[in-house]
C-alpha cells in the first residue's frame, strides 16, 4: 500500500507477473527500461499495528482464495488509521484539490490529527462525503470527457476502502488480466503481447475498444442523481 511519491516505473526485468500458483504459468515479459520507480516514503515507519493490518488483509485474501462463495459482511474494522495513513502517502502530491481546496501539502501538516476524524466518523456511521468537483477534459471532435475530483479526505477514504476490497477481488482476477490490478498496467500487457507474438505462431490480433464507455457510465450516474455518499 505504501508508495513513495513523485517517482515512476522502475526498470522491469523479465519476470512472470502472475501471483496465482494454481493457474497456468503466465507469459514471461521482456525487460524494459522505464523511469525511476516507486520507493517507500522515508517517513513511513513499519510498526506493529501496520503489521497487524497487513496480516488482517492477508487472512481476508486467504479466505477469498479458498472459499470462492464466501460472503464478507464484516470488513470495516480493517479500515484503520494506519491504512488511512498509507492511503494518504500513496496519493499524488501535485493532484488538483477538490471542492475543499485542501492540497496534499495542506494535509501533510498534522496528518495524524486529520486522520483521526474520518476514522472515527467511518466507524460510527457518521461520515458524509463532500461533493465531487467537476472538470472536463477536451477530446477529439470538440467533445469533452467529464472528470470528477474528490476532496482530499474523500480520496484517502476511497483508497483505503479499495485496499480492503482488493484483498477479495484480486483473487478472482485471471492470470492474463492487466487492467485495474495493482502492480500491473498497460505496459506489462504490451510486454506480454510482444513476447507471445515473437515466440508463438499468431494468425491474427484483435484490438477492441468500447466507444465512449466511461462517458456512458458517467451519464448513467448523472441520471440517477448525485449526492453525498455515506460510509
Amino acid at each position: 500500500m505504501t508508495h513513495g511519491l513523485e517517482k515512476s516505473d522502475p526498470v522491469v526485468g523479465a519476470t512472470k507477473p502472475a501471483n496465482k500458483a494454481g493457474l497456468p504459468a503466465a507469459k514471461w515479459v521482456e525487460p524494459r527500461t522505464g523511469t525511476k520507480g516507486n520507493a517507500e516514503d522515508s517517513r513511513t515507519r513499519r510498526t506493529q499495528s501496520r503489521a497487524s493490518v497487513s496480516q488482517g488483509l492477508d487472512r481476508v485474501r486467504q479466505a477469498a482464495r479458498l472459499r470462492k462463495k464466501q460472503q464478507f459482511t464484516a470488513l470495516l474494522h480493517h479500515v484503520t488509521v494506519d491504512l488511512l495513513r498509507d492511503a494518504f502517502l500513496a496519493l499524488k502530491r501535485r493532484a488538483e484539490p477538490g471542492v475543499d481546496g485542501v492540497t496534499w501539502q495542506d494535509y501533510e501538516q498534522g496528518p495524524e490529527e486529520r486522520l483521526g476524524d474520518p476514522h472515527a466518523l467511518i466507524h460510527c456511521g457518521g461520515r458524509r462525503a463532500l461533493p465531487v468537483r467537476r472538470r472536463f477534459i477536451p477530446k477529439p471532435q470538440g467533445r469533452q470527457r467529464p472528470l470528477g475530483i474528490a476532496a482530499r479526505e474523500g480520496k484517502i477514504v476511497q483508497r483505503a476502502v479499495v485496499a480492503v476490497l482488493n484483498a477479495i477481488y484480486e483473487e478472482d482476477f485471471l492470470d492474463f488480466s492487466y487492467g485495474f490490478w495493482p502492480g500491473r498496467g498497460q505496459h506489462d500487457a504490451l510486454d506480454a503481447l510482444c513476447v507471445a507474438i515473437k515466440g508463438e505462431r499468431v494468425n491474427w490480433v484483435l484490438d477492441a475498444d468500447i466507444k465512449g464507455f466511461f462517458d456512458a457510465v458517467m451519464r448513467a450516474s448523472l441520471r440517477k442523481g448525485s449526492g453525498c455518499t455515506r460510509w
